[in-house]
């Protein structure tokens, strides 16, 4: 297994991430937590999980160790795939995901796209006591996020991507900015886009 890459980030999108190591670039798939912590063009370290199924070879990365685990953790849970585990993270933060399974927040999982109320009750019942019972890992670097030219195209090529329909994301992004009284980053875009659709 893949356990970390340590190189230069030389393109981030809100779904992924190119880092060149040693002459080799590497995609990674990661989450939008993940991706509002990374800089632009520097040397860094993204901890990795290599998802191998049938038809592909997937490199999933992430900016701390918390992540990684409960990243993990929900891939343990059945009906749960790397994708959706993705999504979870990427609708909420680590420490708001695991504070939601050891709560019993239905309603919390329940909000993200994908996860319907069995699903969501089926992760807080094989999660909550592991969860309860571990203590979170430690941030492995610390890195600053940047904001996008055009945040409304990165929001909604991140959005398709994660299988949202096109119309109905432009229309979404459009009614948020259109609310918002100041311009938002693309993270903060996605983010209340998720809560939305």
């Amino acid at each position: 297994m893949i356990h970390h890459l340590r190189g230069r980030l030389v393109e981030k999108q809100p779904t992924h991430a190119v880092l060149e190591c040693a002459g080799v670039g590497y995609l990674v798939h990661i989450s939008l937590t993940t991706f509002e912590r990374l800089g632009s063009g520097e040397d860094l370290l993204l901890l990795t999980h290599l998802v191998v199924r049938e038809d592909a070879q997937i490199l999933f990365g992430f900016a701390d160790a918390e992540e990684r685990e409960l990243f993990l953790a929900l891939l343990g849970v059945s009906g749960v795939g790397a994708s959706t585990a993705r999504m979870i993270l990427s609708a909420m933060d680590a420490q708001t995901a695991r504070a939601a399974i050891q709560s019993g927040d239905v309603n919390a999982m329940k909000a993200v796209k994908g996860i319907g109320a069995k699903t969501a009750q089926r992760i807080i019942v094989d999660l909550q006591d592991r969860l309860g019972n571990e203590t979170p890992g430690g941030s492995v670097r610390k890195v600053a996020g940047e904001g996008h030219n055009n945040a409304r195209t990165d929001a909604l090529t991140a959005l398709t991507t994660l299988g949202f329909d096109r119309a109905r994301c432009e229309r979404t992004l459009d009614t948020i900015i259109s609310e918002s009284p100041s311009a938002l980053p693309v993270e903060g875009l996605i983010k209340l886009a998720l809560k939305r659709l």
